[in-house]
């Protein structure tokens, strides 16, 4: 069985590849801009004076979510599994080296500020955000650090 699944990766490999590839850039395209929506949400709301629960910050809750849901939620999911097809294939990945696992750590890295960001758009559904736009804007560089570390590891191989 293991060896048909084998054969099965290594045939389909590059498109596995490019799949896995096209599934991160959207990924990460979600990831950079959800932050930035956050820092309107949160300055905008504060410069017109509304309050939560205005037409306003129910639009900025309605983009926010369409955002997760429907482009970073399932671009992360296609990410790991094409990530974890690529990770099975034989001869792809050598784990004696150290790079495999310098990537696997900005992944975990990056998922866990996925779910970070899901958690403070719950934060503005209830009202109960607290996070300024200068901390979203800074929080917006964390993608930007984890992708040179997953990158680098990965095309340098170190």
């Amino acid at each position: 069985m293991w060896d048909w699944i084998e054969t099965t990766l290594a045939v389909l490999y590059p498109w596995v590849k490019a799949l896995h590839i096209m599934s991160v850039i959207a990924w990460m395209a979600g990831l950079f801009y959800l932050p930035r929506l956050f820092v309107y949400h949160v300055e905008g709301l504060r410069k017109q004076g509304v309050v939560a629960g205005s037409d306003m910050d129910l639009l900025f809750q309605h983009q926010e979510r369409l955002l997760l849901k429907a482009i970073i939620n399932p671009a992360s999911l296609a990410t790991w599994g094409f990530g974890l097809c690529l990770v099975f294939t034989p001869g792809i990945v050598d784990w004696g080296s150290v790079w495999p696992w310098t990537k696997a750590a900005g992944v975990v890295g990056m998922t866990l500020f996925h779910h970070w960001l899901a958690r403070r758009r719950k934060d503005f559904v209830k009202g109960t955000n607290r996070i300024g736009g200068r901390t979203y804007r800074l929080m917006n560089e964390v993608p930007t650090l984890l992708m040179a570390v997953i990158v680098l590891s990965v095309v340098l191989k170190f």
